[in-house]
């Protein structure tokens, strides 16, 4: 799989719209949806030296937008930040599989628990991930941990759509089964 780059030039017009979307889904307040997708943008650039190609562009700014939507919230809902918050998900989502992925978007990250924890976490998503069927365990891999593209998935593997988000849904479902028997 070839590594993906950087085009910041570009990022307002491919992906501010959806950026834009998913953070006013979590905060329900446009404005503050729109200053969050700017913060993102201006962290993405930041950082842009520490981007290691691994993910899909998309993929990293929704990883730095998801920190920015939690850190909103901390900030909202913290006495001096040290609250715990628990974020509210639309009925309409799999709240399993969104907060699995964003505990394993960024182990590195130093808002995230302990490296110790991470560590454990990271070992146990992998060994519930082997347990899964092969091709749930592949198309979960290559959407959510590799950040491919829906169509890439499907034509590299011959599923359409919908088959990619029934499975992606079945494996979420079984990994959170897994990690609650075998980590919680």
């Amino acid at each position: 799989m070839a590594e993906h780059q950087l085009h910041p030039e570009t990022w307002v017009d491919k992906y501010a719209d959806y950026l834009f979307n998913y953070a006013v889904g979590r905060i329900s307040d446009a404005e503050i949806a729109k200053d969050l997708v700017q913060e993102t943008f201006f962290a993405g650039l930041k950082s842009a030296a520490n981007y290691k190609g691994t993910a899909a562009e998309r993929t990293w700014l929704i990883a730095i937008l998801k920190r920015k939507v939690i850190d909103y919230y901390r900030k909202i809902n913290s006495n001096k930040g040290k609250a715990e918050v628990r974020m509210g998900y639309s009925s309409q989502m799999d709240a399993d599989g969104d907060w699995l992925e964003e505990q394993v978007a960024d182990p590195l990250s130093i808002l995230e628990n302990d490296d110790i924890e991470n560590e454990e976490l990271g070992l146990a998503i992998q060994e519930c991930i082997s347990k899964l069927p092969q091709k749930q365990s592949l198309v979960f891999s290559m959407k959510t941990i590799q950040g491919m593209d829906t169509e890439d998935i499907c034509k590299e593997l011959g599923i359409n759509p919908s088959n990619l988000w029934v499975m992606i849904h079945r494996a979420r479902t079984a990994l959170m089964d897994c990690l609650n028997k075998n980590w919680f």
